[in-house]
C-alpha cells in the first residue's frame, strides 16, 4: 500500500510560561496529506493551527509523535533534503522577505543553495516564476518595499516553488489582503496546483474560502482534531458541535434564522487542560459522560468523515437553505469574476 504523502501521527508541543507552567498548544494531532490536494486546518485563533504548521515543517521539534514524508521519518531527514520538499508561505509577506535582497535573489538564492542550477540558468528560472505568478520578469531588480502586499505575496509563492516542493504549507497567505486580491491569489494557488501538482496545507480561518479551496479539512479546538472530513461532506453535514457553531458563526448572505445557537464561554485554559472533552464547557449537547471521560479519540461517523464527540451519530442533520451552494459563496463569485477577466485578457494579448 503505498503511504500518503504526508503523514503525521499523535503530534504534541508544549510550551514553558512563566511560572513553571506548560502551555499545551498541540495536543495528539493526526493528519495526513495526499499527492495534489490541499487539506485545510481551520480553527478559531489559539487552537493550535499555526504551532501545527510550525511542526510540520520542523520550526518546532514535536515533544511527541512522528511525522513521515512518503513513508520516511523526516527526523532522519538532514534540513536542506527537508526544505526542498517542503516550503512555506506565511502571513506576512513583508516580514518574511529580507529588505536588503533583491527579488532576484530572493527566487534564485534557494535554486542554487540545493544545487538545482548555476547562476545563469537560475536567472532565466527566476523571470519564468515572476510571469507564473502574474508579475513582469522586469521587477526582479526591486526590493520587496517597492511592491505592494499582494504583489509580495506573489514573490513568496514564487520563493516556495523556486525548489520545486513536493508540499507547500501556507500560514493565512491570505488574510492580510484585501479581498479582491485575495481572489487573486486563491486562483493563482489553485493554477500552481493544477499545473505543478503540488500538495497544499492550507491553515486559514477563512471559512469560505476553506469551502472553495480545499479537498479536505480539520477542524481543530485547544490544540486536539475534532473533526476532519472531505470538505463537501464537512459543509453539507457536520457532525461535531463546534464544527457546526464554526460555520454558524460565519457570516452569510442567507435571509432566515440560524439553525445552530451561538456559543458562550471561552476555550478552556491551555495552562491547566481540564478533565474530559476539551469543548463540553461550551457544547451546548453536553453530558455527564462528557466531563468524566477523556477527551474522545476521532471515530468515524460516515465514509471518510470522524468525529471526536461521542454522540457524533445521534446530531440531526443540519438544514441548509438551497443557497448555501459553495458555488453561490460571496467569495466564489469574486474568484470567478476575477478568473473570467484573467481569461479574457489572455486571449487578447498578442
Amino acid at each position: 500500500m503505498t503511504p500518503p504523502l504526508l503523514w503525521a501521527e499523535g503530534l504534541s508541543r508544549s510550551f514553558a510560561v512563566p511560572g513553571g507552567r506548560r502551555l499545551l498548544a498541540v495536543d495528539g494531532v493526526t493528519v495526513r496529506l495526499e499527492r495534489g490536494r490541499t487539506l485545510a486546518v481551520v480553527g478559531e485563533s489559539g487552537c493550535g493551527k499555526s504551532t501545527l504548521g510550525r511542526l510540520l515543517l520542523r520550526l518546532y521539534p514535536a515533544d511527541a509523535g512522528r511525522i513521515q514524508l512518503d513513508g520516511v521519518d523526516i527526523e532522519t531527514m538532514p534540513n536542506l533534503a527537508l526544505r526542498r520538499r517542503i516550503q512555506v508561505v506565511f502571513q506576512d509577506p513583508f516580514g518574511s522577505l529580507d529588505p536588503r535582497q533583491r527579488i532576484r535573489d530572493v527566487l534564485t538564492r534557494p535554486m542554487r543553495l540545493h544545487g538545482l542550477c548555476g547562476r545563469p540558468a537560475a536567472l532565466l528560472r527566476a523571470a519564468a516564476l515572476m510571469e507564473r505568478v502574474g508579475l513582469s520578469p522586469d521587477l526582479l531588480d526591486r526590493f520587496p518595499h517597492e511592491f505592494s502586499g499582494g504583489q509580495r505575496q506573489r514573490i513568496a509563492i514564487a520563493r516556495a516553488l523556486s525548489v520545486q516542493p513536493d508540499i507547500i504549507v501556507c500560514d493565512e497567505p491570505v488574510s492580510a489582503l484585501d479581498v479582491s486580491v485575495q481572489a487573486q491569489v486563491v486562483n493563482l494557488l489553485q493554477d500552481l496546483q493544477r499545473d505543478t501538482g503540488v500538495a497544499l496545507l492550507f491553515i486559514s480561518h477563512d471559512l469560505a474560502l476553506v469551502r472553495h479551496l480545499a479537498d479536505d479539512v480539520a477542524v481543530m479546538y485547544a490544540g486536539r482534531v475534532v473533526e476532519t472530513a472531505p470538505a463537501a461532506q464537512l459543509f453539507a453535514n457536520p457532525t461535531h458541535p463546534y464544527t457546526r457553531a464554526l460555520l454558524a458563526a460565519a457570516p452569510r448572505t442567507e435571509v432566515g434564522a440560524r439553525q445552530h445557537v451561538p456559543l458562550t464561554g471561552e476555550p478552556p485554559d491551555p495552562t491547566a487542560v481540564p478533565p474530559g472533552c476539551r469543548f463540553a464547557n461550551r457544547c451546548p449537547l453536553v453530558r455527564p459522560v462528557c466531563r468524566e471521560n477523556p477527551h474522545p479519540p476521532l471515530l468515524a461517523v460516515s465514509a471518510n468523515q470522524f468525529s471526536a464527540c461521542l454522540f457524533a451519530a445521534d446530531l440531526p442533520a443540519v438544514a441548509r437553505p438551497e443557497t448555501a451552494d459553495a458555488a453561490a459563496t460571496p467569495l466564489a463569485n469574486r474568484i470567478a469574476v476575477y478568473r473570467s477577466a484573467r481569461d479574457a485578457a489572455a486571449r487578447t494579448t498578442p
